[in-house]
């Protein structure tokens, strides 16, 4: 089925139509100086094609959030959802095809970053079955691709970075057609915005831009000026599904509008200054409370929240209610939860899950043994995991040999740690080397290619040295432990000695 959309009109004064289906195979990149009119233009493009195809908007300003009530898009407020929960919510709004607007205003750039990643990664990660064409807007595109490193963390930037690259460069196959916008190319990572046929670019000011943007186009240097000279609103368009040859186009008019209308100059109160300073100036009330900033909404809670909520807990007798539990009742505790945690990750999937899905898993069982409210939050559930993961039990943890083995893996991402851990128990007990295979699996991953790199990853951190033989069998050794692993196969099967 082929659809066009309506853009606007040419400079003949025709209609310039995009071809959907073409927009969904190419992508489509949209450049243009703050009040250029590319959220007017993203508006009209998602109007457009609101009927046609499921949407989403990745919203750093709160613009898009008009869209709801005439089309139907569900709003999620980023500031009152977790990193998993996002995660989550993109996979399941992927499953069932909703449009959706994630709201990230009220966040500053990091947490902006993380949660959209988070969000796009819950896209990107859904099962084939559910692979259906998207098409996924990113408003202000330079704040989740920079092209350099600025005071957000290097760790933020990374995630953010690769949730856009997989949009743009791996998103096709899985029916992800990415829509980036951003004022300055020169902001943008270069191998984001390359993967965009199909360009909109609006004006311009800065040299570099103009010319950017003209060699995009295919136009010859001496008429990058024009886009000095482009109204607001307009714009050249080239791609697939737009034009063949450079073309301008008027975008029409649309149907909602942003909540923040454009500032208008308006007259000043006519205010004597006398007035203005006893107003302005005024000390306050030695007793004045200050006033208490607005707590964000809690995040609504989820279906295994409110059954938990629901059922009836398992209370202490009232003689131990303020007694500290006896360590026989802590080492009962910690018997439940490995075991729960073994149970867990007995399943040959489980190492492929996402930890949220995981952490529902995990408050279920928790339940049926009858662990009442002292369950582990989700931040602890991630500790233990790890240490799972790594065969390592919960009386284990507590000894200061291993506890010296997790500082040292703290220095790792929080999901490396545990492949750390794992080296470090097998060569402690003299058990063979974890395998690639082993590795990748307790990482989440099936690419033993991507097992290899985390060792070198570790390498790199000071933390292993890998070497080989003679016969090409890898030797690790743990610096600072002094544990190595003996000579095992170029895969690592070999066994490890403490």
């Amino acid at each position: 089925m082929t659809v066009a959309i309506e853009m606007g009109q040419g400079t003949g004064g025709g209609p310039v139509a995009m071809d959907l289906e073409e927009l969904l195979a190419t992508r489509l990149l949209v450049q243009g100086n703050s009040g250029s009119g590319k959220s007017h233009l993203l508006r009209r493009l998602l109007e457009q094609s609101a009927p046609w195809v499921q949407q989403t908007i990745i919203d750093p300003e709160g613009d898009f959030v008009t869209l709801a009530e005439p089309f139907g898009h569900l709003v999620i407020d980023a500031e009152a959802h977790g990193e998993q929960g996002l995660q989550l919510a993109g996979e399941r709004a992927r499953i069932h095809r909703v449009s959706t607007v994630l709201n990230l205003e009220g966040l500053d750039a990091e947490h902006q970053m993380r949660r959209a990643a988070a969000f796009l990664g819950g896209m990107f990660e859904v099962p084939r079955d559910h692979w259906y064409p998207v098409l996924v807007v990113v408003d202000e595109a330079q704040l989740f691709a920079p092209a350099a490193g600025g005071e957000v963390p290097d760790e933020a930037r990374k995630l953010s970075l690769g949730a856009m690259t997989n949009l743009m460069c791996r998103g096709r196959k899985r029916g992800l057609a990415g829509v980036i916008a951003t004022q300055r190319l020169a902001k943008l990572a270069k191998n984001v915005a390359a993967e965009a046929s199909n360009f909109l670019m609006g004006r311009t000011f800065l040299d570099i831009d103009m010319m950017r943007a003209a060699e995009l186009l295919g136009m010859e240097r001496r008429q990058a000026e024009a886009f000095r000279d482009l109204e607001r609103g307009h714009f050249m368009a080239l791609g697939p599904a737009l034009s063949r040859r450079p073309l301008g186009v008027r975008i029409g008019v649309t149907r909602t509008a942003p909540r923040t209308a454009p500032p208008r100059l308006m007259p000043l109160p006519g205010m004597a200054l006398e007035d203005a300073q006893a107003v302005i100036l005024a000390a306050p009330p030695p007793d004045a409370p200050r006033p208490a900033r607005r707590a964000p909404p809690p995040p609504p809670p989820d279906l295994i929240s409110q059954l938990m909520a629901a059922a009836p807990a398992v209370e202490d007798a009232p003689e131990e209610a303020s007694e500290p539990p006896s360590p026989e009742r802590l080492a009962e505790r910690r018997a439940k939860l490995d075991r729960i945690l073994a149970a867990i990750l007995a399943d040959p999937e489980a190492g492929f899950r996402a930890v949220g899905v995981l952490y529902q898993d995990f408050l279920v069982r928790c339940r049926i043994e009858g662990m009442g409210n002292g369950v582990p939050e989700l931040a602890a559930f991630r500790r233990m995991l790890t240490r799972a993961r790594a065969g390592i039990t919960a009386d284990m943890a507590e000894n200061d040999i291993w506890r010296d083995v997790a500082t040292r893996a703290a220095v790792l991402p929080e999901d490396m740690q545990g492949i750390y851990m794992m080296i470090a128990r097998a060569a402690k007990e003299g058990a063979p080397c974890p395998p690639d295979s082993a590795i990748a699996r307790a990482y989440g991953t099936r690419s033993m290619g991507r097992a290899r790199r985390l060792l070198t990853y570790m390498e790199e951190q000071g933390l292993i040295v890998c070497q080989q033989d003679g016969a090409g069998r890898r030797i690790v050794t743990l610096v600072e432990l002094a544990w190595a692993t003996a000579a095992g196969s170029p895969e690592g099967d070999g066994a490890l000695e403490g």
